[in-house]
């Protein structure tokens, strides 16, 4: 028995591939290399998890169904961990037809191939952009989400949506994590954590969007993954969980301590935000702390080292 993880060389994606690997699971992992960011990072990911022999790997892209069947037709898949979808808020605001395409048609594509092949387990990488400019603070499961501040927002929202729907009409277990601002190695490029640390080490200037202000529940890779870990075995009908660690904090916040961290300081720019950004992600981890025992161990400062080093070490 396998567990297809799409977007297996990702930056989720591949920690979690690990951390089953490292337990014993067989993994046939799925990818297409999108070109959002640099493929050699995605490569070096995949070198990683090719080290287990318990893993198998097969590029292939979510958005074509026909390619999609393959694993489907002969692999003896027991779960599907859903993570392939293309990243980036401001990016969809340009793109939007490209994010529905991946976002919702190539999830689309395997809630088909699990109903067709009876897999009846689908754990999905939400997002708590879902959440937009909430006014109930902080965010719960049952919170409004039905006014996404971006098309990426909006293609997240939806995949839950056929999620019930594949539950009610074909009994699919589906549990969609709602991740809050991950961090941490092999993170992405593009994102803040990532890009303040290369650019204060390289001297160069940190672009910051508006004040500073706005807030962000940053949760480090490593609480997400053990959060989703404690559903592995588990067939809980239609759920939704938030998955942070209930501490926000500033953009302004965040570059002082890597600033401390790193013993160097930022040339700070402050600019125009742009459209799609929320102010505020908070996430209430009551529910999954209830029902998952999840409980997130990495603060802010312990979790910014853990990367810090990990960025001098490898980037």
């Amino acid at each position: 028995m396998y567990i297809l993880v799409t977007g297996c060389s990702g930056f989720i994606g591949s920690h979690y591939c690990e951390k089953l690997l490292k337990k014993g699971y067989n993994i046939v992992g799925i990818d297409n290399f999108d070109p959002y960011y640099d493929k050699t990072i995605k490569i070096k990911n995949l070198q990683i998890l090719n080290s287990y022999k318990n893993f198998k790997f097969e590029e292939i892209d979510i958005r074509k169904l026909s390619e999609l069947k393959q694993p489907f037709s002969q692999i003896d898949i027991s779960r599907v961990v859903h993570f392939a979808a293309k990243a980036g808020v401001r990016n969809s605001v340009e793109f939007p037809n490209e994010y529905a395409e991946s976002n919702i048609i190539g999830s689309l594509n395997l809630l088909e191939n699990c109903r067709e092949f009876n897999v009846n387990s689908f754990d999905y990488a939400g997002s708590s952009s879902i959440y937009g400019n909430n006014e109930k603070i902080p965010f719960s499961e049952d919170s409004d989400t039905n006014k996404p501040e971006s098309p990426y927002a909006a293609t997240k929202k939806s995949v839950e949506l056929f999620g019930y729907t594949y539950h009610s009409l074909y009994d699919i277990n589906f549990t969609s994590f709602r991740f809050f601002s991950v961090y941490g190695p092999r993170g992405r490029p593009d994102m803040a954590v990532y890009k303040f640390t290369k650019n204060i080490l390289d001297d160069n200037e940190v672009t910051i969007y508006g004040d500073g202000t706005y807030k962000r529940d940053f949760t480090y890779v490593t609480d997400i993954i053990n959060g989703m870990f404690l559903a592995i075995d588990k067939k809980l009908g239609y759920q939704l969980f938030n998955l942070g660690n209930e501490t926000p904090v500033s953009v302004n916040e965040l570059l002082d301590y890597l600033e401390e961290i790193i013993g160097k300081k930022s040339k700070r720019r402050y600019m125009e935000p742009p459209k799609g950004e929320a102010n505020l992600t908070f996430a209430d981890i009551s529910k999954a702390r209830k029902l998952l025992g999840f409980n997130p161990k990495i603060d802010i400062k312990q979790g910014l080292t853990s990367f810090v080093e990990w960025f001098k070490k490898y980037m």
